[in-house]
């Protein structure tokens, strides 16, 4: 994510799950002789702990969404193919608002409760360690937005012309149940009926767009790719979609609100450039597409997202928040943080894509991006907290994090030398790609990268309180 306040500093979808179920059951033995348990409502995130739910894996995810834009309702069915990893009596989901009116588990009726945000889901029969079920459920109502802990606004945030969709970090259980940390994954089908003469745009490619007779049209989007679920989104609006490529044969997709069209003409005609340079800098482009969503949504929205394979701006964004989002396709997106405390490999990375990417067109350079920082005295807000330990929620998106971050990668830079580093942000994402990683899979892999032992680098940068008295 980008938010503008801290810019101050410069197959079918029935086949794909046809072959999730094949992989997954193969040689399981299901441990019928072990007590089936409830599974847990946390993940134990260090800074969202209430996010997330224990027990099971979420493989893919199918939605159905139905959206009335005039009265903004959703009227939805949610499939939701998992593993699970215990022998599970009961599980929760996520899901913030909305009614949920029928629960299905295997095929069978399951009964089911809520408290808070939580849904817990009771299946007829306990399901063995190592099945692999699908759960399907039928919900409704009006999505809404709500704050985060930073104050900023997300969720399915209504427009004047229809919703702008953003989840990060806990805004998507708005408008789907799920498993929403990143650190469980999954591949998506994401239908969207609206009004016809509007446009849905999602993550992944557009299998298809049908009218109906009553009026409507159904925009069918495919994600073959893994994906968190606060990357995805369902935003809805007037839009102008375009399809083009890259030089390198990326396909492109962008969607633009015509009141955002004329400023976003320039920046957006620089992206076939930027997913190609990153693609030589980060090594191959991870997904299939690329694009962009431009809207223009309400004030109390003002930043934009990486959602996956086609970041959401609010309203005409600038040539380096395009690299900034594009750059989360590879550190984010691809390589997503195991917890939100890892979010620095998120931010710290696409912000030194700005760094590197102004260096080449006739600005500073990473170097005397990192002096400019550094000069800031030790009161600065620079240094409130480390970028690897943000210490609350309400810091996950505040400066330590990106402009820090980015810190940390140029101190790096200058231990390991240009020839390793340059390596390193090719290899990082290709190793970890489509899977999560940790703060602590980062400094191991660079230290194999680098024969050396790093670990007083990131001691003093990654993790140090306050300003570091000495620089590498």
């Amino acid at each position: 994510m980008k938010r503008r306040p801290l810019r101050a500093c410069g197959a079918t979808a029935a086949l794909s799950v046809a072959l999730l179920l094949s992989s997954c059951t193969s040689g399981i033995t299901p441990g019928a002789g072990t007590a089936a348990v409830d599974g847990r409502d946390t993940l134990g995130d260090p800074l969202f702990p209430a996010l997330g739910n224990g027990g099971y894996d979420v493989r893919h995810y199918d939605l159905d969404l139905d959206y009335d834009v005039p009265h903004g309702t959703l009227d939805a069915t949610a499939r939701l193919t998992a593993r699970a990893r215990q022998r599970l009596a009961s599980f929760s989901l996520d899901l913030h608002g909305l009614k949920v009116t029928r629960v299905q588990v295997d095929g069978e009726p399951a009964d089911f409760s809520r408290r808070g945000d939580k849904l817990r889901v009771r299946p007829a029969s306990a399901l063995a360690k190592g099945h692999t079920f699908r759960t399907t459920l039928a919900y409704g109502g009006r999505p809404s937005d709500f704050t985060d802990p930073d104050g900023s606004t997300e969720g399915w945030v209504r427009t004047a012309d229809g919703a702008f969709v953003v989840g990060e970090p806990a805004g998507s259980q708005t408008w789907f149940p799920g498993n929403h940390h990143p650190s469980d994954k999954a591949t998506y089908d994401i239908a969207v009926t609206v009004p016809d003469g509007w446009t849905a745009v999602s993550n992944g490619e557009l299998r298809s767009r049908k009218k109906a007779a009553d009026g409507t049209r159904t925009f069918r989007w495919h994600s073959a790719e893994p994906m968190a679920s606060y990357l995805a989104t369902a935003t809805v609006g007037k839009f102008r979609l375009r399809t083009g490529r890259t030089q390198q044969g990326v396909p492109l997709i962008t969607a633009v609100d015509p009141k955002e069209e004329r400023k976003s003409a320039r920046p957006l005609g620089r992206l076939p450039e930027i997913v190609d340079w990153e693609s030589r800098v980060f090594g191959p482009y991870p997904f299939s597409s690329a694009g962009a969503i431009v809207d223009h949504p309400p004030k109390s929205v003002d930043y934009s997202l990486e959602t996956q394979t086609r970041p959401i701006y609010s309203g005409a964004p600038d040539e380096l928040t395009v690299v900034h989002e594009m750059a989360h396709q590879w550190f984010g997106d691809s390589v997503t943080p195991k917890t939100w405390q890892d979010i620095w490999l998120n931010e710290g990375f696409a912000t030194y894509a700005e760094w590197l990417w102004a260096d080449e067109h006739g600005g500073k350079s990473p170097q005397k991006q990192f002096d400019a920082h550094y000069r800031l005295p030790a009161g600065d807000p620079l240094w409130d907290f480390p970028p690897g330990r943000p210490g609350k929620a309400a810091n996950v998106m505040d400066t330590p994090v990106y402009e820090r971050g980015a810190m940390v990668l140029q101190q790096l830079r200058n231990a390991v030398g240009d020839r390793t580093f340059f390596r390193i942000l090719k290899e990082w994402p290709a190793e970890y790609r489509h899977r999560t990683a940790s703060s602590r899979d980062f400094i191991a892999f660079c230290e194999r990268r680098a024969h050396k032992d790093l670990s007083g680098l990131f001691d003093t940068w990654l993790y140090g309180k306050g300003k570091p008295d000495r620089t590498y």
